[in-house]
């Protein structure tokens, strides 16, 4: 007799017949672990892929962005006039590109601790195991 959810009605079932599916569930569960497990390693390697790539690029924005704080420093003292309006314009404007980069690259990373580690998942599958017992 199954269930309105599919499952099989185990009360009627012997112990010998429970006791001998006891190597198939266990099986079952170490498989579902183990695709757990793949699952959340390939979702943390592509966020912090990405994560890598975002901080790489804010880092990238910010290592052009000196050369723009010179000219700033060379337009304000050689010309005394607006010119050094525009470079500071544009030294602003990599740094706001900089740190929107590193923004959504710590976005990224921090994808990484909110996720359920399998390891942990094990842990409270084996913790309501002993408390059944």
């Amino acid at each position: 007799m199954t269930t309105p959810r599919g499952f099989r009605d185990r009360a009627d079932d012997s112990l010998l017949t429970l006791l001998g599916d006891i190597p198939e569930l266990i099986r079952n569960l170490v498989i579902a672990e183990v695709d757990a497990a793949k699952a959340w390693l390939a979702r943390t390697a592509k966020d912090g892929g990405w994560g890598a790539l975002w901080v790489f690029l804010a880092l990238f924005v910010l290592f052009w962005s000196v050369p723009v704080l010179g000219t700033i420093i060379i337009a304000v003292l050689a010309l005394w006039m607006p010119v050094w309006a525009a470079a500071l314009i544009v030294f602003v404007a990599m740094l706001l590109l900089a740190a929107l980069f590193a923004f959504i690259g710590y976005r990224r990373f921090r994808k990484i601790s909110e996720r359920q580690n399998p390891v942990q998942s094990i842990a409270l599958d084996v913790k309501e195991v002993r408390d059944e017992l």
